[in-house]
């Protein structure tokens, strides 16, 4: 008796010639049909193990310099609304270079639907490959590792493959990139906007009861909707703001965005702004590469991870009260733990492989993760953190605490 696999139908793309490649640095080359932008992009590929928020993840600036190929088989069929965006700009390009997918998009099937995936991926100039076996894809990337590559979709299907297999195999990759000047602000705003609501959307904040300033990495726009419900006004700067224009708007705490790239290469400039807030005895929170960055600050160094972490189901341990939380996640570089100076604590890590998954300054109001507890997406364990980094500032202002 034949495998029942044998017996299903052919998917749309089979007995036809493939609109768009993927092609790996090692010379491996994957077919498939294209969809969304046309044209190529050269990236890091990696995946994520997620099964909801694509729009979430492919808006997250974070992904800057990536291909995302999404292990679970069904992405496209809810479609994409006006309002699941995370880029500050809600219609710019976040730098996510492509996505890959298994299953063909079907049309949309929810209430809040607006547009067709492929529709959306051409409108934010993301190039995209349908009918590709992920499992296996994924599975390489386990044993290998992140693997630079190209995308590319023609709908005529004429493509120069050896070409392209000279730009895959040419490409430096993110070792070395500063990729926070692509993404960040280019000059500085306030933000008062809260969380989605069931029926209500969006909402504004009620109260300014602290001056926050966010440095923007790469930031998500669910980070400081979490931000704004915790009354906090908050000044986003670019990355490039120095200790002296943080300082000079008087804030009561500061807040280091997540972001793309290599901590290392941004932290040629953004160290010296951090250690002045350190300096300044100023509460201080990081998500990311804002953790990343942080640690650097400290004298701690980082490297980059064989697969990264990419998903919304990472569960991560905390050190000082042995509580486990499953958490959204997504790096490739990570902070040595080993290399954490006197003075700092590794408060969490990653029950997956032990990595570095966040930091506190011994006596000080300065702690930092390295996975995203805004979620969007992902599950919300970790909300009580933008409590507990608001504590930090009532304390400091001699006001009482709430419960995180």
């Amino acid at each position: 008796m034949a495998h029942p696999a044998t017996n299903s139908a052919p998917a749309p793309w089979e007995d036809t010639k493939p609109t768009a490649l993927l092609v790996l640095a090692d010379g491996t080359v994957i077919e498939g049909q294209g969809i969304g932008s046309t044209g190529s992009a050269v990236a890091e590929v990696c995946f994520n193990t997620a099964i909801t928020g694509y729009q979430e993840i492919l808006t997250d600036p974070s992904y800057a310099g990536q291909i995302v190929t999404f292990t679970f088989p069904h992405v496209g069929n809810i479609g994409t609304n006006e309002e699941d965006v995370e880029t500050i700009d809600m219609e710019s390009e976040t730098g996510v270079r492509g996505t890959v997918i298994k299953t063909d998009i079907t049309e949309p099937s929810n209430y809040r639907a607006s547009r067709h995936f492929d529709a959306w991926l051409k409108s934010r100039g993301i190039i995209g490959i349908a009918g590709v076996d992920t499992r296996a894809l994924t599975a390489l990337i386990r044993e290998k590792g992140l693997a630079n590559a190209v995308i590319a979709h023609a709908p005529d299907g004429d493509f120069d493959v050896d070409a392209l297999k000279r730009q895959a195999a040419g490409w430096n990759g993110l070792v070395g990139a500063d990729l926070a000047k692509d993404v960040t602000t280019a000059a500085s705003f306030e933000w008062n906007e809260t969380p989605w609501q069931w029926d209500k959307g969006y909402g504004e904040r009620a109260e300014d009861a602290f001056h926050v300033v966010a440095i923007d990495f790469g930031v998500k726009r669910n980070i400081l909707r979490l931000l704004a419900a915790q009354g906090c006004k908050l000044t986003v700067l670019p990355a490039i703001a120095t200790g002296e224009e943080i300082l000079a708007l008087n804030p009561d705490g500061v807040f280091l965005s997540n972001g793309p790239g290599d901590p290392a290469a941004t932290g040629t400039y953004a160290v010296d702004a951090i250690k002045a807030v350190i300096e300044a005895g100023i509460p201080l929170f990081g998500i990311c590469l804002g953790h990343q960055m942080l640690a650097l600050a400290l004298g701690a160094k980082t490297e980059k991870m064989h697969q990264g972490h990419h998903g919304a189901n990472h569960p991560v341990q905390d050190k000082t009260t042995g509580k486990v939380e499953i958490t959204s996640m997504n790096h490739g570089f990570a902070v040595d733990g080993e290399t954490l100076p006197a003075g700092v604590s590794e408060t969490h890590v990653s029950l997956f492989d032990g990595s570095n998954c966040g930091l506190a300054v011994d006596g000080k109001p300065i702690f930092s993760v390295q996975y995203h507890p805004e979620a969007s997406p992902g599950p919300q364990d970790s909300h009580y953190l933008f409590t507990r980094f608001t504590n930090l500032i009532r304390v400091k202002k001699g006001m009482e605490q709430r419960p995180e």
